[in-house]
């Protein structure tokens, strides 16, 4: 059954997707979701996550639930139209489009915000790299009250939860050409997305043919070490020209695209440089601190292969996915840069 309620200028209508669509959007090779198409005037519908959600006019009122998505945002020149930024603590914007930001309001600094908070921002859209900004058990405003509430919602395709172990790079181009017409702003999706794949395109061009750099992507939170074998980070390392020694044929990756590991497996694995997501600077250097001291005969560590790279650029959906194949490419192929 469709809804529609109207608690601003723009009326929100959300259904569920074929079940076939949520198949074909599972699949590794890239997202199917069918590209938003005009509905009636100047609204437009969109299929995101399997759920079908029309707007009966562009958004005027837009929250980014992330950085990178407050990100997103800004690069395509939506700033006037921003209501809110969340979890603004959790990474830097990039210091281009950081006085962009200045005058957005802050809705949460180190999660999503409250369902109260967001709702009292009285959005129009709301747009989230992963289906997690939407858990209702986690205090936060679920689909189903969004769409109640007359607010429509857009989640990074390589973050729906069908998705999440599969998400690619290129997903990035999916969610600008969605974003770009529900927006209004075709021409400066379309330019943003070409900038991207001219990156890409030079990555692809440098590495090729060149040896794979077996690698390990992992995050350091205090003691505890995790690997990443799956999504949209599995993805980054493998367009950089690297060979990931996880992936989700290991059992610890059967479920969801990281899991907690010991020193030993990564010291049995041994790979030839270390990828690692931090929050800032601080966590960069307690992150190389601990490896120094965990994993001092690490091959990675004892030759200083250690490639950082921003948390939030390893989020669905971002122009950070970019930036971070770039960045992974570099460590992994010096002579090739």
């Amino acid at each position: 059954m469709t809804t529609a309620l109207r608690r601003r200028p723009v009326a929100v209508r959300a259904t569920l997707a074929a079940t076939a669509l949520l198949t074909l959007a599972a699949c590794g090779s890239g997202v199917t979701e069918p590209a938003a198409e005009p509905a009636a005037g100047d609204g437009v519908t969109y299929t995101n996550c399997g759920r079908e959600v029309t707007l009966d006019a562009p958004p005027e009122a837009v929250v980014g639930l992330s950085p990178a998505q407050t990100e997103l945002l800004l690069r395509l020149g939506v700033a006037d139209r921003m209501v809110g930024q969340a979890q603004t603590a959790t990474a830097p914007l990039p210091e281009d489009v950081r006085d962009l930001a200045a005058d957005i309001p802050v809705l949460s600094e180190d999660a999503p915000p409250t369902r109260e908070v967001l709702l009292n921002a009285e959005p129009d859209l709301v747009t989230a790299p992963t289906s997690y900004e939407f858990s209702a058990e986690q205090g936060f405003a679920d689909l189903d009250q969004l769409a109640d509430a007359g607010v429509a919602a857009h989640i990074a395709s390589g973050g729906c939860a069908e998705r999440r172990m599969t998400a690619t790079v290129d997903d990035l181009f999916t969610d600008l050409d969605t974003l770009g017409r529900v927006l209004d702003v075709d021409d400066a999706a379309a330019e943003l997305a070409d900038a991207q794949r001219a990156v890409l395109d030079d990555v692809d061009e440098r590495v090729a043919g060149r040896p794979q750099v077996t690698v390990a992507q992992v995050y350091v939170e205090g003691e505890r070490l995790s690997a990443i074998g799956a999504g949209v980070e599995y993805d980054i390392v493998r367009r950089a020209g690297g060979a990931n020694v996880f992936g989700p044929d290991d059992a610890a990756f059967a479920d969801f695209f990281a899991a907690e590991i010991n020193p030993e497996e990564l010291a049995h694995r041994d790979p030839d440089v270390l990828v690692f997501g931090v929050h800032d600077e601080e966590h960069e250097r307690a992150t190389r601190a601990w490896l120094a001291a965990t994993l001092p005969d690490l091959s990675a560590v004892r030759n200083g292969r250690l490639v950082a790279v921003s948390s939030a650029d390893l989020f669905p959906g971002t122009i950070g996915n970019v930036r971070a194949v770039e960045a992974v490419a570099r460590g992994l192929h010096p002579d090739a840069f």
